[in-house]
């Protein structure tokens, strides 16, 4: 069908406006359809329909676009046109490669459009929703059937995205509890009794997820920029504390100061996570909050600290995650003070030895220094993770960091196998972890058995008592 026997719909709402020219490229929908498709035949065809544009007028929005296309390596590789539809509010950007590419790869539109809109609402600009067609057939179809074809896919495709950034990412939470995988794991924090020269099992640290963890990060990376995170992290919270009833020991979960600050200013609902603790048999005071490294703001209604003397009243202190020299984590421990209980460290730094660049080491030193000072003063354990050889224990030991989350002691466990074998990991003496760590046999015992107290026992080096 040429272009002059087209059955154009001339009706009002989609005339082109009257400023249409002043108006960044919008064209009317004649226009549009040559531009987009007419004259990109035999090229990939994208059609991204935006509605329920929020927050911008349309044509700062326009330009917001255009800015975004141009710093975009996917999509400043493309042509567009812009058409405006008055009486849905919708705006239609019709994509083609200025280049003619391989059938078999095509440009990622769906990254790069969801990064504009996770961008626009992070950075506040504004909010809408969208969805996007595609279509490589467009040698043999008029333009009409072309445009219509994308337009439906484009509507529909925006009704999916609706219901997938409504409800899967929540029902993708829930999945972690209702499969035959434990709800939680933990990895146990071995403390070092310098006076009994024992270790033994203290508590450790929580996650979701049991045997699928890995699925948790897919979770959080998943989630798209404009969906309440803080309610996705109150949930895994909860989640997480139902599944450790009655757990002995230290109890250490993860949540961020962000939504610490939004879930949590309101103060009733401290006092509810006060009672979901005692009705699943956990004492608060063996409770800590291990503030994740993430940035955050404060409102004038109430701020990280404020919040935090609401959990602490009730017993419950909080950690600092990946606390180093450069970490966002100082301000965290400023800010909290006497609330912080525990600082956790990255070990990894402190192998340089003086032979190898002494600059390196005495820094280390002095920053060991520094946190046994602020541990001190706060009446507060430093946490060495990631412990992977006997050399490295024992320059932490020499040193008097006497707390350790480290696969050579033990690896992450299901919750309901710690109950069980809490009482079971306690009074290992010092000698015989040096003694397995020490030899390469039983070393690689231990690697394959991910308990060192188990590994002491299967050896006849050590029973229980």
């Amino acid at each position: 069908m040429d272009i002059e026997e087209q059955n154009v719909d001339n009706s009002p709402e989609l005339q082109p406006r009257e400023d249409a020219d002043h108006f960044l490229g919008l064209q009317d929908l004649i226009s549009f359809k040559n531009t987009f498709i007419d004259t990109n035949r035999g090229k990939p065809l994208y059609l991204v329909r935006v509605e329920e544009l929020q927050g911008i007028e349309l044509l700062a929005f326009v330009e917001r676009f255009r800015e975004f296309i141009a710093r975009s390596d996917t999509l400043c590789e493309m042509e567009y046109a812009f058409h405006f539809i008055d009486k849905e509010r919708c705006l239609l950007t019709g994509f083609s490669p200025i280049r003619t590419i391989d059938g078999s790869t095509f440009p990622n539109m769906d990254n790069a459009i969801g990064r504009f809109h996770e961008r626009s609402l992070r950075e506040e600009a504004c909010s809408f929703n969208f969805g996007i067609a595609r279509t490589q057939c467009n040698y043999i179809s008029s333009i009409d059937e072309i445009f219509e074809v994308l337009d439906q896919s484009a509507r529909q495709n925006l009704k999916d995205n609706l219901v997938r950034w409504s409800w899967t990412i929540f029902n993708k939470a829930n999945s972690y509890f209702s499969t035959n995988a434990d709800e939680a794991v933990i990895q146990p924090t071995v403390y070092f009794d310098e006076k009994a020269q024992i270790f033994s099992v203290k508590g450790g640290e929580v996650f979701v997820g049991g045997s699928t963890y890995e699925g948790y990060q897919d979770l959080i990376n998943d989630i798209p920029a404009d969906q309440d995170m803080d309610r996705i992290e109150l949930l895994i919270l909860e989640k997480l504390i139902i599944a450790c009833q009655n757990a002995p020991g230290v109890l250490k979960f993860n949540i961020s100061p962000q939504t610490l600050l939004d879930t949590f200013r309101i103060h009733e609902r401290v006092v509810r996570f006060n009672r979901l603790l005692h009705a699943n048999g956990l004492d608060p005071q063996r409770i800590t909050l291990e503030l994740v490294e993430k940035s955050y703001e404060e409102s004038n209604e109430k701020g990280l600290k404020d919040v935090c003397e609401d959990f602490f009243q009730y017993g419950i202190t909080f950690a600092a995650d990946d606390f180093g020299v450069k970490s966002q984590s100082h301000q965290v421990i400023l800010t909290l003070g006497q609330m912080i209980k525990e600082f956790k460290l990255d070990p990894i730094s402190f192998k340089f030895k003086p032979d190898e660049d002494k600059t390196k080491f005495l820094d280390n030193m002095a920053f060991i220094a520094y946190c046994k000072r602020l541990a001190d003063n706060r009446e507060a354990n430093i946490t060495a993770e990631a412990v992977e050889d006997l050399e490295t224990l024992n320059f932490l030991l020499e040193h008097k960091i006497k707390q350790y989350q480290a696969f050579i002691f033990c690896r992450k466990m299901p919750i309901n196998e710690y109950r069980i074998r809490f009482g079971q990991m306690q009074g290992l003496p010092h000698s015989i972890v040096q003694q397995i760590l020490g030899n390469a046999e039983l070393r690689q015992v231990q690697l394959d058995t991910g308990n060192i107290f188990t590994t002491a026992i299967e050896a006849g080096l050590w029973s229980m008592t």
